[in-house]
């Protein structure tokens, strides 16, 4: 089998000569270990320090187009150079390269499909403590969406098979920890969490740059990929509170009007058919938007065919284009 170590990089021309320094190049269960740097539009001398230093495969995107997609083009590469297990890891050395042994020990074992390093989040003395509860509740709510239990959902130290990579599909341009995760809950893939270890930070976070940005980023791709997956069920929730509160204010007219006290009570007729007539139509939208989800299976096992297809294992003699 065939382990590629893959890393984004955006202008870590500094950091990198260590972070590859450190990664292990023979691990049991793999015939061959290998480095892929995907260079996402850096404006420094990432790529030629990626060369200088071991890697032995690079992709070399043209412009900046941020981590998930950075993290997406790399699968794509890896799967065309032929690899049976994908180990994504950060650039900044902010996980431990000797446990890259723990976190494929699952998927050779048979044990898992993904495997995800737990860094422990709630007690990593490191991270500022704003950073540790923003990062627990996002696990709990990335818990709830997936369906399974996620102590690290941010973490990118992860380790998947070459069916799950072949599936996966990164639409945001910010992360694609907590999408990837989703699709997992929602394909039923087997995940497995073991503990790891980080080091101290070489250099302030780029992604969780203030509470508002990491906010608003996660939150849009949690309700993105919820509403894409489990998008009759959010909108028969919706539907059924409107038409609870429609049938409520209705009910309440009714006695009022059955007393003779329902003189003057127009409004809350109004507003118990503005509700019941919204919540109908929310419903409506929820059957429209399940229909739209099936088709996008549909479309995903299409792409899956394509994308199996076009990854025959190249001869390793040349890196796979951008």
């Amino acid at each position: 089998m065939k382990l590629i170590i893959q890393i984004p990089c955006y202008n870590e021309a500094k950091i990198l000569p260590k972070t590859l320094s450190q990664l292990p190049r023979t691990i049991d269960g793999f015939d061959a270990v290998e480095v892929l740097v995907i260079d996402d539009g850096s404006t420094d001398d990432t790529a030629a320090v990626a060369r200088e230093h071991g890697a032995d495969h690079l992709v070399h995107l043209s412009r900046h187009i941020g981590l998930a997609q950075a993290y997406a083009h790399g699968l794509d590469a890896c799967l065309r150079l032929g690899a049976d297990v994908i180990v994504n890891t950060d650039a900044d050395n902010q996980y431990r390269a000797e446990d890259i042994h723990k976190l494929v020990r699952p998927i050779v074992e048979d044990q898992a499909e993904m495997v995800i390093g737990d860094r422990g989040v709630r007690s990593v003395k490191h991270f500022p403590a704003h950073k540790r509860a923003l990062q627990t509740l996002g696990s709990r709510v990335v818990s709830a969406t997936a369906g399974f239990d996620i102590p690290d959902a941010t973490s990118g130290f992860r380790a998947i098979t070459r069916k799950v990579a072949l599936e996966t599909m990164v639409l945001s341009n910010y992360s694609y920890t907590l999408e990837t995760l989703i699709q997992a809950g929602a394909r039923h893939v087997r995940v497995s969490f073991v503990p790891i270890e980080t080091n101290p930070p070489e250099r302030p976070s780029r992604l969780f740059s203030s509470v508002r940005h990491y906010l608003v980023n996660s939150s849009v791709t949690i309700l993105r990929s919820f509403a894409m997956y489990r998008a009759l069920r959010i909108f028969t929730v919706i539907s059924i509170l409107m038409l609870l509160v429609g049938m409520i204010i209705g009910v309440r007219f009714l006695v009022f009007y059955f007393q003779d006290r329902g003189t003057g009570m127009i409004q809350s007729l109004i507003l118990a058919a503005v509700f019941l007539i919204v919540g109908f139509i929310t419903f409506l939208i929820g059957l429209i938007a399940d229909l739209v989800s099936f088709n996008r299976k549909i479309l995903e096992e299409v792409l899956f065919r394509l994308r199996n297809h076009d990854s025959t294992p190249s001869d390793g003699t040349k890196d796979p284009p951008a």
